[in-house]
């Protein structure tokens, strides 16, 4: 079976050669490595052409374009029938390739999902050997830990990998028919939720969905709170351009939806602080939520859980209200 992994990069510097190492070393070979890079400033496509003049089959284009349409181009010019895609800041598991496209082998299906493991931001190489002497063993731990408080908030615990579980481009293999059918990828969304568009069209479609947990890529997460805020920002204006409120199957745990559940707390905390201000209400419930939603974000993710709940809740707020307004 013949297969094309299709990729789409932009300023990855420091991760696209973990990726490209960890795609030309799987069990299986794909045919072709299809890049769509979208206008990076940095070393990106300098590295990319280093990998080429070794690996035969990694094929650039170098094109500035939204992530959607860079998936889309990178879909046509595949010249197989089943086509991998990941993402920058990703890096496949050696057995991967092998196990997302095997669903293909064995019975008919259009998509299959695979699965990603979140894993703590690692310093540049180039950083390695100064660590010791900038940051202490204790403040490494606590990097991690932030690092792993984070992933509660913006991916996917193994647990919730069930049969309603929806394919992420981080980890995911579709026929080229598929493609075609649902239209590719919406490149009216300019950053972010073109995969959850196009999994709203395969489900209207009652694509075939085959799950496989252990066909696995590791997703590095943001290596520092900013980046953090960035990610979700990102996400909720592309949730918020999407324009899907309900997402089919998933109910009050549709993105929008949660957006806007989030929007409706800070409202009535708000009313509470402002009926304490001015009508001298009791702070006696306005103290009791308080708690509640500091208990309920440190039984998420521990002693960052607070920290990181404020800032994901504003990230969310601010990225969706954006989103509603750019076209």
């Amino acid at each position: 079976m013949n297969i094309s992994v299709c990729i789409t990069v932009f300023n990855e510097q420091k991760s696209v050669a973990k990726l490209l190492d960890s795609l030309v070393l799987q069990s299986i070979k794909p045919s072709e490595i299809i890049i769509v890079d979208g206008g990076s400033t940095d070393s990106t496509v300098e590295i990319i052409k280093h990998y080429q003049k070794k690996y035969k089959n990694i094929r650039l284009l170098v094109q500035k374009c939204s992530r959607a349409k860079g998936r889309n181009i990178a879909c046509e010019l595949s010249r197989n029938e089943i086509i991998a895609m990941t993402d920058a800041g990703c890096v496949a598991d050696k057995d991967w390739l092998k196990k997302i496209t095997h669903p293909f082998l064995t019975k008919k299906v259009d998509v299959v999902a695979g699965f990603y493991k979140m894993v703590p931001a690692i310093l540049p190489s180039s950083a390695y050997k100064m660590v010791p002497a900038i940051l202490p063993s204790s403040e490494l731990t606590r990097s991690v830990l932030v690092s792993r408080a984070m992933s509660v908030f913006l991916g996917t615990e193994p647990k919730n990998f069930n049969d309603s579980f929806l394919p992420s481009t981080r980890s995911v293999a579709f026929t080229k028919k598929i493609w075609e059918e649902v239209g590719g990828f919406p490149e009216n969304l300019k950053e972010a939720a073109e995969d959850t568009v196009f999994n709203y069209k395969l489900i209207k479609l009652n694509a075939n969905i085959s799950r496989v947990k252990d066909a696995v890529v590791e997703w590095g997460m943001p290596s520092s709170i900013r980046d953090f805020y960035n990610a979700i920002f990102t996400y909720s204006k592309g949730d918020a351009q999407s324009k899907v409120l309900i997402f089919p199957g998933k109910g009050l745990a549709s993105h929008n939806i949660k957006a806007l559940l989030i929007f409706v707390r800070y409202f009535v905390g708000l009313a509470m602080l402002l009926g304490i201000i001015f009508f001298n209400l009791s702070p006696i419930y306005l103290t009791i939520c308080l708690f509640a939603y500091f208990y309920w974000s440190f039984r998420k993710a521990k002693y960052w859980g607070p920290i990181l709940q404020i800032v994901s809740d504003f990230g969310v707020m601010t990225g969706f209200i954006v989103g509603l307004i750019e076209k």
